[in-house]
């Protein structure tokens, strides 16, 4: 099984990595934020690659991801680069890193076929083809550069500020085939789309809970769709079940960057305000955030944000809701139904929440916010979703 509770709390160690902690910044930047919008902004890259008639690995594009996140939660002690100089110089030295982080990896006892494939990632290099990976290292360089703006726009004359921003940009240089690329940094609409992404991390959950981790609605995003694609792999997913379940985790709370984040309890409160909220999200996103969008993808993004903890699939032109997980397995796995899981996303943002919940209390910060979530979430995950026995999950998490 993929879905093991040992993954999904080294996924949430992401929240609590530190990046640019030797520079004077705006806020925390978080290696989980970081990894949210590098994904994010490889959708867009990726997407107009598709358009210009170059086929995309999506499913590489996802394992690359997913898994480089882990390897950097692993060597979280590292900066960038002195991580690429290790690579680029000293070979031996970088093979045996790798080789440290596999190691960290087996000793949990992971699936077998998990641990095979992050032998290929790691030690190997061998799992992501050339583009994807190329796709991947220009989200890379272009998130980081994103994070370096805030830092420069408050810090000019810092140290080294413009050494860094002369070397960032001739990094990124190397990515200008890629149409994406050459938008993003001419500030075309899609650039805005980006940055209205990125402020995602600005909005802290739960902001008046006191806790620890205080995890942003961008990380949020990359732990559900991490946690998503773990999921979804043990249900064994066609390859657009796979895409649908992990970009519609990334992007379910995108709406937020439009509204802020408002805790369940609230919206919850009953069901006239909870359909309010919904309706304003979706007026706010046809006004706000589609308009940023390349006209052809804004279909897909609806279908990723509205309704978006329904199971649903599309036949003959029209979406049709899907009870059950197992419904979509047995009738619906293909690539034509555009099979979506939303209840395995919900599942996912939940476990994100009783990871939050649970963390803080942990580490010593604890409210009956925090201990009524824990609780209720365990006591509503006793049950099977697919595949999945999520009480076992949970009562080992």
């Amino acid at each position: 099984m993929f879905s093991q509770p040992v993954i999904f709390k080294e996924l949430f160690k992401g929240f609590t990595v530190l990046r640019w902690n030797d520079k004077l910044r705006p806020v925390e930047f978080i290696e989980m934020d970081k990894h949210a919008h590098k994904m994010i902004i490889a959708w867009c890259l990726a997407k107009y690659e598709e358009r210009n008639g170059i086929s995309v690995n999506w499913e590489n594009i996802i394992k690359g991801g997913v898994y480089e996140l882990l390897r950097r939660i692993v060597i979280r002690d590292i900066k960038s680069p002195i991580f690429f100089k290790i690579k680029k110089d000293y070979k031996d030295a970088y093979r045996k890193l790798n080789q440290w982080v596999l190691n960290y990896f087996e000793q949990l006892n992971l699936d077998k076929t998990l641990l095979e494939e992050l032998r290929l990632y790691i030690v190997e290099d061998d799992l992501v083809d050339d583009f994807s990976r190329y796709i991947l290292n220009a989200s890379h360089k272009y998130s980081s550069y994103l994070e370096f703006l805030l830092i420069k726009q408050i810090n000019p004359y810092g140290y080294e500020i413009e050494k860094i921003d002369r070397e960032m940009l001739k990094d990124i240089e190397q990515f200008l085939e890629l149409e994406g690329i050459r938008r993003l940094i001419t500030k075309q609409k899609i650039s805005d789309f980006v940055e209205l992404c990125g402020q995602l991390r600005f909005q802290v959950r739960w902001s008046q809970t006191p806790r620890i981790p205080r995890t942003s609605v961008l990380g949020h995003s990359m732990f559900v769709a991490s946690a998503t694609y773990f999921l979804t792999r043990d249900n064994n997913p066609c390859p657009r079940r796979l895409y649908n379940n992990f970009f519609g985790g990334l992007f379910h709370d995108l709406p937020e960057a439009v509204t802020r984040d408002i805790i369940s309890p609230v919206k919850t409160s009953s069901e006239d305000f909870e359909a309010i909220i919904k309706d304003i999200e979706d007026e706010l996103a046809e006004k706000e955030i589609y308009p940023l969008l390349e006209p052809e993808w804004v279909p897909e993004i609806r279908y990723f944000t509205q309704n978006e903890f329904n199971n649903k699939i599309v036949k003959e032109g029209e979406i049709v809701n899907v009870e059950t997980v197992d419904e979509i397995t047995n009738n619906y796995n293909q690539d034509l139904f555009n099979p979506y899981d939303g209840q395995l996303i919900r599942a996912a943002d939940h476990m994100s929440a009783f990871l939050e919940a649970k963390s803080s209390i942990d580490y010593g910060i604890s409210s009956n916010d925090l201990q009524s979530a824990i609780k209720n979430l365990r006591n509503q995950y006793q049950k099977r979703i697919g595949n999945i026995n999520f009480g076992d999950i949970y009562n080992e998490l």
